[in-house]
């Protein structure tokens, strides 16, 4: 076939193709290939094909002699350059359409098919696509690294919340505990000795007035001067009167005494480990410290605390902490009565006086229950939600930290119990405390 019978032929067929010789030389080609290169047929003929190719010379040759060995066809990929210099991947479809002779030399004829839809820019629109790729992916992993980290800090910031309640709490009970152990020491001090010489001034005076009676009975009419005086003291109502003076001592002296008591048991100072103790002390303690809150006060009825205690063992716990549950629970109930009757009418007070109710049961045999209700105004759900969130409060500035709470449940969550909050608005709150009887 020569160049024109492959022209003829070619230009009716859709294919690029081109006419080779086993040399590479560029005999004859068609519009379609034309068109691939980018350049006109006569830029193309009389050119040798690896000069439009990015493979070496060397390969070029080596696949024509091929083509040119072989009847049938044979399959390779070259990468042509077009005009511009951009690239574009071709599958070839060559072989020899002339045998070869000592005559003439064989005659390639060669079919290219595009294995892609795109040139160089393509191939970099893919590296693009590649680079994007990678980026996501970097970036990911830089998201997950990222996340990771933020669940690290995260839970590191809770430990370092719970840390610094602890300390607080810590603090807080150290310099309460310290305060009321040291109000405790100096009250029980004097009121020993007014104690201890109650006894003895009891004894004198009783002694003294025997001898009163003596001369009384001895010398029944005293000169004027010793009469007037016995008038003027009114020595009759003395005698009298005398034994509930020194027993109204001796129960003041009392009272005082269980009052030290009561400070002594609730700081605890020196009960920092695990004790068997009994939980109605620590309570008891605990109202004896509130007790001026209780009080009538404004003109306003007091609040009336109603124990009812159930049969309980000794309760294994850290007693000092279990205390500071109390007092922070009790407060709370305190306050929010006072703020409540802030509200009300004097005649609506009395009609429904402030009560607290203090519970205790046993649950099971390892379970106990310590129940604080009082008849306040209750809590809206979302309140009651977010109680035990550290710093939450609603209380006035300055007049709350939203730490009491928070603490309270960290103790008992800290004794293996559960701190539960019963609350609706106009029915009251009720604060259940549930521990195990041994830890």
């Amino acid at each position: 076939m020569t160049p024109e019978q492959f022209l003829k032929l070619a230009q009716v067929l859709p294919e690029p193709l081109l006419f080779i010789t086993g040399e590479g030389e560029i005999l004859a080609t068609n519009r379609p290939a034309a068109t691939m290169l980018e350049r006109s047929s006569k830029e193309i003929v009389g050119k040798m094909l690896f000069d439009f190719v990015v493979e070496s010379p060397e390969q070029v040759i080596k696949y024509l002699q091929s083509c040119s060995k072989s009847r049938q066809m044979v399959f390779s990929s070259l990468t042509l350059r077009n005009h511009d210099g951009e690239t574009l991947i071709c599958r070839c479809e060559g072989a020899v359409i002339q045998p070869k002779s000592k005559e003439s030399p064989a005659l390639n004829l060669l079919r290219l098919k595009k294995r892609t839809l795109a040139s160089s820019n393509f191939i970099l629109l893919n590296q693009k696509i590649q680079e994007l790729t990678n980026e996501i992916l970097q970036r990911r992993r830089a998201e997950e690294k990222l996340s990771n980290i933020n669940v690290a800090l995260q839970q590191t910031l809770h430990e370092l919340q719970q840390t610094q309640l602890q300390l607080i709490q810590t603090e807080k009970m150290s310099s309460l505990g310290q305060l009321v152990a040291g109000i405790a020491h100096e009250i029980n001090n004097p009121i020993s000795f007014i104690e201890g010489n109650l006894f003895y001034a009891t004894k004198y005076l009783h002694n003294l007035l025997e001898l009163v009676q003596m001369y009384q009975n001895d010398y029944p009419n005293p000169n004027p001067g010793i009469q007037n005086k016995i008038e003027a003291i009114d020595l009759s109502f003395i005698q009298e009167d005398l034994n509930n003076l020194l027993n109204s001592m001796r129960v003041g002296t009392e009272r005082i005494s269980e009052i030290v008591k009561s400070l002594r048991n609730f700081s605890r100072l020196d009960e920092s480990e695990v004790k068997n103790v009994d939980i109605h002390s620590g309570i008891d303690s605990t109202l004896v410290i509130l007790q001026h809150r209780l009080k009538a006060k404004n003109n306003c009825p007091p609040i009336e605390v109603i124990r009812e205690y159930g049969q309980l063992p000794l309760i294994s716990c850290y007693p000092s902490q279990l205390n500071q549950v109390f007092m922070n629970i009790l407060s709370n109930g305190i306050d929010a009565l006072d703020e409540y009757n802030q509200q009300r009418t004097l005649e609506e007070i009395k009609n429904n006086p402030s009560k607290i109710w203090i519970r205790t049961e046993i649950i099971d045999n390892n379970w106990i229950a310590i129940r604080i209700t009082d008849n306040g105004p209750g809590m809206t759900e979302k309140v009651r939600q977010q109680i035990f969130d550290p710093f939450f409060t609603t209380k006035p500035v300055g007049k709350g930290t939203g730490l009491g709470l928070s603490i309270s449940y960290q103790i008992v969550n800290k004794h293996g119990g559960l701190l539960h909050c019963v609350s609706e608005v106009g029915l009251g709150t009720e604060f259940i405390i549930e521990i195990p009887r041994n830890r």
